[in-house]
């Protein structure tokens, strides 16, 4: 594997940081892993709007255009020998003093991590309610960071299984998210969603999914639900920007034998603008 690491491509082997580097010593970085189909970074604009606006509340100077940043893929990719990837694109605040620090960070640290596609689209899984409660966001809202703890013990609890997610919920008992998801549900045609405000991650393919709803007029709601309501579903499914949206065929003792009509229409959209879209932005000019 191939690396990008401030301004220059190297091996895995060759990719050093420095000891003191904040995002290593206190957790101050931020991620976003997105998707390259045939070179195309889908949805890069909402990934790196979310990354500029987490990093400035960290005090974290950090900015590049989307031609550099394409340039930086198409190296990697180059590199690994790949056209189509699952990418993580890492800022971490960069070396400092022992201590904590309350200037801006003007040496952040950059590093960019590239891996194949899987070679089998992922459209269904089972899921299960977690113990581990959601914890509550550190600042105002959630952030993409590298304090990754919370989903770490949540993922020990569920286990070693790439065919199952684990649904968190909040210490007040509401429906938060999946361990690496955002988490939607259908009853009698209309679609929900738990707000922000449970202290979730607001997703780039969340957002995207409310955005596609919104145009073909399909009804949702956001708010704050108990699992009844979830377990009480005709149809469930997850989103992220890697797996996009997967169906849920079961929650906990929950089985969804439905039609899964929903994720199956959003899945068939998502198809058509992934090699299209730079942003959301730009659904109004689309057609399907």
């Amino acid at each position: 594997m191939f690396v990008y690491i401030n301004g220059q491509v190297v091996s895995k082997e060759e990719a050093t940081i420095s000891a003191f580097d904040h995002g290593y010593m206190y957790g101050l970085g931020l991620f976003e892993t997105f998707r390259v189909d045939h070179g195309h970074p889908f949805l890069l604009d909402d990934h790196f709007q979310r990354l500029q606006e987490g990093l400035a509340t960290l005090g974290i100077k950090w900015s590049m255009k989307r031609e550099e940043i394409v340039g930086v893929i198409q190296a990697l990719l180059l590199a690994n020998q790949l056209e189509s990837a699952y990418v993580r694109w890492n800022v971490a605040a960069g070396p400092n003093e022992l201590g904590l620090y309350t200037g801006e960070y003007t040496n952040p640290t950059t590093i960019v991590y590239m891996k194949p596609l899987p070679t089998q689209s992922v459209i269904s899984k089972s899921a299960r309610i977690l113990s581990t409660k959601r914890n509550t966001p550190e600042g105002e809202f959630r952030l993409k960071s590298h304090h990754y703890l919370n989903n770490v013990l949540a993922k020990r609890e569920l286990g070693d299984t790439s065919n199952d997610e684990g649904i968190f919920l909040t210490e007040a008992g509401f429906v938060a998210e999946g361990i690496v998801s955002n988490l939607f549900w259908v009853k009698e045609g209309i679609v929900f969603t738990p707000s922000v405000k449970t202290g979730i991650l607001d997703g780039i393919m969340r957002q995207f999914v409310l955005s596609l709803l919104e145009r073909k007029n399909i009804p949702y709601q956001i708010g704050f639900f108990r699992p009844d309501h979830v377990l009480n579903a005709d149809e469930a499914f997850i989103t992220n920007s890697i797996q996009e949206v997967v169906s849920l065929h079961s929650l906990s003792d929950k089985l969804y034998s439905g039609e899964q009509l929903i994720a199956c229409e959003l899945r068939r959209l998502i198809a058509f603008y992934r090699e299209r879209l730079w942003s959301s932005s730009e659904l109004n000019g689309g057609t399907t």
